[in-house]
Formats: C-alpha cells, sequence, structure tokens
C-alpha cells in the first residue's frame, strides 16, 4: 500500500518536473535500430526506413481503470504499457518504442513513482521497446497515466478491422474471461479487508485468473506464429473490452454478421471454477468480460487445417452475411443475438 507510514518518503516538489523526469528515466537505454534519439531533447528523433509507423494511445485514471487498494503501483506500470503494445499486435504489427506521461497527486512520494517506473521499466525490457519521451505534471486527486505506444510493419503485413470476408473463420489467442473473474476476487478481498484489516487473504486458488487481471501480457508471439503458419489474418481486432464487444467491432468495421460457438470458446479451468463458486455463467462472463489482451482475427477457410489443433488458437465461429447478424449458438444448438456488455469506460455505471 502506498499509505504506509512506515516507508521513506521523498516529496515530488523536492527535485522538480525536471529533475523527477530525469530521475524516472536515467536507466532506460536505447535498444531499437529505429531509435535515433530518445529522452532529453524537445523530441525524440526516430527513423523508420521501408516500414510503415503505428501509433496507439491509451489513458489510465485512477478509480476508472485500477484501484491502488489492489493493485501494486510496479504491475501497474507494467500493465499501462501492455495494454498500449496490445494496440499494436492487433494490427499485426511490431512494437518499437512508447512515451509515458503522468499526472500524481501530492498523496504519492517519490518512492511510489520509482516503484510504478520499475514496472514501466520491466515491460520495456522483456517486450524490447524503446522509452523515447513523456511528461510529468500534478493531479488535484489520484493518479492518471498516459502511454502512446509506436510499431513497425512492412504496408502489406497490417491488418485491419474493416476486411474480413463472408465465411471466414473466427480465431481467438489463448484464453478469455479469466482477467475479469481475476478482478471479481480482488474486489471480494478488498471488501472482506474492509470489514476486517487484519484478515489475510489466501489467494493461490486464483493465482493464475488474478495475475491476468495485474500482469497481462501482450500477444506480441501471435506475428511470427501466423508466419511460421504461412497464414495472414483478413481482420484482426484486440480483446480489451471483452470479447461480445469486440466481435460487433469487427462485423461493423467489415459489414458482416457472426456466428460465435458457445462450445467453441476457450475457458481456463481455474476461470471454470471460479465462475461456480461465484454462481455465476462461465460463458456470459467470458464473452462479455474484458482486459485479457488477447488477439481475435479472422482467416480464410482455406486456412483451417493450419490452424486446426494448434494449442495458441481456438477456431470459435465465423462470418456470415450481415443480413444474418450476429448470433450466439448454445450448446444446445440455440441461436440467440449477441449483445456487447463488455466495459464502456464511458459508462459511469461499469467504474470500478
Amino acid at each position: 500500500m502506498i499509505e504506509n507510514k512506515n516507508q521513506a518518503r521523498t516529496t515530488l516538489d523536492q527535485l522538480g518536473e525536471f529533475a523527477l523526469i530525469e530521475h524516472l528515466t536515467n536507466n532506460f537505454t536505447l535498444e531499437q535500430e529505429s531509435s535515433i534519439k530518445g529522452i532529453g531533447d524537445d523530441a525524440a528523433v526516430l527513423e523508420f526506413t521501408q516500414d510503415k509507423v503505428l501509433v496507439s494511445t491509451d489513458l489510465l485514471i485512477e478509480g476508472v481503470h485500477f484501484d491502488l487498494a489492489y493493485v501494486p503501483l510496479k504491475h501497474l506500470g507494467y500493465k499501462a504499457v501492455v495494454v498500449n503494445l496490445s494496440d499494436i499486435c492487433a494490427m499485426n504489427a511490431t512494437p518499437t518504442q512508447i512515451t509515458v506521461s503522468i499526472a500524481v497527486s501530492n498523496r504519492f512520494p517519490l518512492e511510489a513513482i520509482e516503484e510504478l517506473y520499475q514496472g514501466v521499466a520491466l515491460a520495456c525490457k522483456h517486450y524490447k521497446v524503446d522509452l523515447v519521451g513523456g511528461d510529468t505534471t500534478s493531479s488535484q486527486k489520484g493518479l492518471i497515466i498516459s502511454v502512446t505506444a509506436i510499431g513497425k510493419a512492412k504496408e502489406e503485413d497490417i491488418v485491419y478491422r474493416s476486411t474480413a470476408v463472408e465465411t471466414d473463420l473466427l480465431v481467438v489467442t489463448g484464453d478469455i474471461g479469466s482477467a475479469y473473474m481475476g478482478l471479481q476476487i480482488l474486489e471480494r478481498e478488498k471488501q472482506v479487508f474492509l470489514v476486517n484489516p487484519n484478515n489475510q487473504p489466501d489467494l493461490e486458488a486464483y493465482d493464475y485468473i488474478i495475475e491476468r487481471q495485474l500482469k497481462p501480457e501482450a500477444r506480441v508471439d501471435i506475428k511470427q506464429l501466423l508466419e511460421d503458419l504461412d497464414i495472414k489474418p483478413t481482420s484482426m481486432i484486440d480483446i480489451s473490452d471483452g470479447l461480445s464487444s469486440e466481435i460487433m467491432h469487427l462485423c461493423k468495421a467489415s459489414e458482416l454478421g457472426c456466428n460465435l460457438y458457445e462450445d467453441k470458446l476457450p475457458l481456463d479451468p481455474q476461470f471454470i471454477s471460479t465462475c461456480e463458486e461465484f454462481n455465476i455463467d462461465s460463458t456470459t462472463l467470458a464473452i462479455n468480460g474484458g482486459e485479457d489482451y488477447e488477439l481475435l482475427f479472422t482467416i480464410s477457410m482455406k486456412d483451417f487445417e493450419k490452424v486446426k489443433g494448434n494449442p495458441n488458437l481456438s477456431i470459435i465461429g465465423h462470418m456470415t452475411p450481415k443480413s444474418e447478424g450476429i448470433h450466439l449458438i448454445t450448446r444446445a444448438n440455440t441461436k440467440i443475438p449477441l449483445k456487447a456488455r463488455g466495459w464502456d469506460p464511458l459508462d459511469n455505471q461499469n467504474e470500478q
């Protein structure tokens, strides 16, 4: 907890903005050939020769996107990078650089911000991306993090949401729903802690789903996996707001319908058992829960044999004419219209 009274505490105004930025970033080194000049001047200088450049930005706000009652700052720094890299991966591109800007209130000591940047540094090292800029400023209350991710891809490799065609197969990486279920565990334990602060939760039975929430990973491996399989997706998106929402985004952009099959959804056993414990329908949660940061994409029907049986990929449906609509086909073979009940950052009812 950042409010721990026993920890060392250095107020941010003891450094000032420029000294703070230098202090937080002096251990970051440049690894990418495309990074000519990083932090330390008025702007970063990047050089991409034959590649197209992709840019994506996300904003994370305390009380809306994260709760510091159970989110360690180091995990938060790591996750803030990952959610942006995932957007670059969703274009079938390779992330190369990031910028990080933060707004902090005076309740945060320097040591807390150092912890946040340790997570940023860990993500940069793990994904081989360079931190090339950013900003710090004050906030009236809480913590705000803005990360911009930059990536590269050959023009012919870039995949958009709008290029799926009828009969394409719908494919998802990894498993879905676990991150949202991990959030439910953390929220439950927070309520227990508020009633009894001396209670020490035993979360070992939920280690996988909690990690999926607190420390997700961007699927930077999928681009190479698909190349090795000699597959180019016909459309692609990442799963940040829930599977049902992302399917509807793909369908809208490509002007198509879709059939999603309940019995094909990839669900982790720990996720299923925790749904049973909470008495929640696993399918409902799997298609509506967000923050999995897996990739959802379509492939041509002719590539079916290349994907079939691959442990990293699950075929979960197929695209249909727009006039047929978007449906979930249940295990009982009932056709139900698919509705997007995923997380909407503009809907205050969904705030954590």
